[in-house]
């Protein structure tokens, strides 16, 4: 049986002891000069998950259980840890060793769960990563959000629990908030079979929700989001907010919109129809499902773009029209299919980049990535501007919105955008669906 440190501790182990008291439900990776460290039950699970040698550490006069790995092999391990279903918090030395000093200064910069992860090792780039929130309302009534923290994709939807349960079978997220004492509740209306984590009640208050959502989005009001009546969907989304904030996911600019699903577009799909049609997956070992005969995409948001299509198939004759107005004009004009292609070949991660290059998470090469995405949208714009069909003003005001997006002068320091809120609106406005 492991022991936790002891109420006697050295002054290292007073300083973990303390940092790990706001983590509890996650396993503390503790930066130890080019170590990371992990101590009592986090050891024992760390060395179990990861494969480590379990050892012990003098803690005071006493022994604690100690597991690391050295800091420079954190890509290896944190995805396995995350993929072992266990939240990590990454504790960092925030300031350099000195000889006065017996103990250097230590924080948590990041927390990673399986809803909240945006390391390149840590996705499958051909599936959104979603994380989800559902409030249990009056009358039956449930609200459900969605947010890809790694994409900015934020989707709502309330209604009964058949509705909601075929959404989350559709979305399949990664991880599940919901509110302590509706624990037992959502066990029986969802199961077991999801990761999960429960936040305290005034989280899922109306109020609250409310003025996370009207302070994210610079807005007095969400009517310009078609989402201003959905009370129980708004409790949801404003849920994931504070959760994001929790994990010190602070830089948020690139979620810029949320978005209704609407019901009555879609057939919706429950988890027998979607497994017994093999639509994603097949339960037999030579069984080859839907989606591997039909994905033929070049880049991630293509492939994630055709797996919504698939578990949400539409049912209104005109969208349906639309979209095979879009692949006829493609199969018609191929000069525009040819630049369209090597621009998304080009550029095809850029659904992600935006985030990645968020203040604070600044890679040379991503930052390179996004400046080139903005720069190379030229001849796909030309292209599509060539034919004046329907579909191509849509195309070409899409390579447009998501070139300006992108574009890094539009951040600024603190993760502020240039323009105001009523500019924001517009802008809204103007994308394409």
């Amino acid at each position: 049986m492991s022991k936790e440190p002891s109420e006697k501790t050295t002054p290292l182990m007073e300083q973990y002891v303390k940092i790990k008291a706001k983590y509890p439900d996650a396993i503390l990776l503790f930066r130890v000069g080019d170590f990371y460290e992990t101590f009592g039950q986090d050891a024992v699970k760390a060395s179990r998950v990861l494969g480590i040698v379990l050892t012990s550490r003098n803690n005071g006069g006493s022994d604690v259980e100690l597991a690391g790995f050295p800091f420079h092999s954190l890509d290896l391990y944190l995805p396995r840890l995350v993929r072992g279903g266990y939240r990590v918090a990454i504790c960092e030395q925030l300031e350099k060793p000195h000889p006065q000093k017996k103990i250097v200064k230590r924080g948590v910069t990041e927390v990673v769960t399986p809803g909240v992860a945006v390391d390149d090792k840590l996705l499958d780039h051909k599936s959104n990563n979603f994380l989800a929130s559902v409030c249990f309302g009056r009358e039956e009534t449930i609200g459900v959000a969605f947010l890809d923290i790694s994409t900015g994709e934020f989707l709502v939807s309330e209604g009964d629990l058949p509705s909601v349960d075929k959404l989350i079978q559709s979305f399949q997220p990664s991880e599940i908030l919901f509110s302590k004492d509706r624990r037992k509740l959502f066990e029986k209306s969802f199961g077991d079979k999801f990761y999960t984590f429960a936040l305290e009640e005034w989280v899922f208050t109306k109020d609250f929700a409310t003025e996370k959502l009207h302070r994210h989005f610079e807005v007095q009001n969400l009517k310009g989001f078609g989402i201003d009546g959905l009370e129980q969907a708004q409790i949801a989304a404003g849920a994931v907010l504070h959760y994001l904030s929790t994990t010190e996911n602070n830089n948020l600019r690139h979620i810029s919109r949320i978005n209704r699903v609407q019901p009555d577009r879609y057939v919706w799909l429950d988890r027998f129809t979607i497994r017994n049609l093999e639509l994603l997956h097949s339960p037999h070992d030579t069984g080859i499902p839907l989606i591997r005969i039909l994905d033929q995409t070049i880049s991630p948001m293509g492939a994630r773009l055709l797996k919504k299509w698939i578990v949400l198939p539409l049912k209104e004759k005109n969208a349906i029209e639309q979209r095979h107005d879009t692949v006829a004009y493609f199969i018609e004009n191929q000069e525009i299919t040819s630049a369209a292609g090597q621009y998304i070949r080009e550029n095809g991660r850029f659904g992600t980049l935006d985030f990645q290059s968020a203040p604070g998470k600044d890679q040379p090469q991503r930052c390179c990535s996004v400046e080139k995405s903005h720069e190379s949208n030229s001849p796909a714009q030309a292209a599509a501007r060539g034919n004046r069909a329907p579909s191509a003003d849509q195309i070409c005001r899409c390579i447009k919105s998501m070139s300006r997006a992108n574009r890094p002068d539009r951040a600024r320091p603190g993760g502020r955008t240039p323009c105001q809120p009523e500019q924001r609106r517009s802008n809204r406005a103007r994308m394409p669906p």
